[in-house]
C-alpha cells in the first residue's frame, strides 16, 4: 500500500457513473444490452471501470478525523494505492487479478469480481490531507484523515445603552 499525493485532477466524482439500465434488453448500450442504445449521450461504463464499483467504502466522520473504510478481500497491501490529489482529493484504487484457469478445470459459477477499482473523494476544507493513516486488516482498508481544530467563536461582550 502506498500514499501517493498527485496533482491535475478532473472532477473526483466524473468517474461514478451509474447505469440503472444495465443488463437489461433495452438498455444504455452495455454488451448485455444486445445493442441500440436509448440515451446515446449517456456515456457508457467498461467492464474494466465499472469494476471499481464493487469496491464498497464507507466514509465516517468523528470530531478528529474523517475514516474511510473499504472492503478489499483478498488483497495484499501492496495491491492498494491511496493517493491525495490536488490537495483535497482522496482516491483509493487497486487490482484484483483473475485466478488462473486450467484447461482440466470446470467452473460452474463465477461471482467474485475482479479487475481494477477506483474511488475518488473530495475531502472537505477542514481536512488534514498531509496527515493521512491508511493500514489494513483482514481484507478491509481503513483511511483516516485527520480534521483541523475547529476554531472556538469568539465570544465579544455588548454594552446595553440605556
Amino acid at each position: 500500500m502506498s500514499l501517493i499525493r498527485r496533482s491535475n485532477v478532473f472532477d473526483p466524482f466524473s468517474l461514478d457513473l451509474f447505469d440503472p439500465f444495465d443488463g437489461f434488453p433495452f438498455g444504455s448500450g452495455g454488451s448485455s444490452s444486445g445493442g441500440g442504445s436509448l440515451f446515446p449521450s449517456f456515456p457508457r461504463t467498461s467492464s474494466e471501470t465499472a469494476a471499481f464499483a464493487s469496491a464498497r467504502i464507507d466514509w465516517k466522520e468523528t470530531p478528529e478525523a474523517h475514516v474511510f473504510k473499504a472492503d478489499v478481500p483478498g488483497l495484499k497491501k501492496e495491491e492498494v494505492k491511496v493517493e491525495v490529489e490536488d490537495g483535497n482529493v482522496l482516491q483509493i484504487s487497486g487490482e484484483r487479478n483473475k485466478e488462473q484457469e486450467e484447461k482440466t478445470d470446470t467452473w460452474h459459477r463465477v461471482e467474485r469480481s475482479s479487475g481494477k477499482f477506483l474511488r475518488r473523494f473530495r475531502l472537505p476544507e477542514n481536512a488534514r490531507a498531509e496527515q493521512i493513516k491508511a493500514s489494513m486488516e483482514n481484507g478491509v482498508l481503513t483511511v483516516t484523515v485527520p480534521k483541523e481544530e475547529a476554531k472556538k467563536p469568539e465570544v465579544k461582550s455588548v454594552q446595553i445603552a440605556g
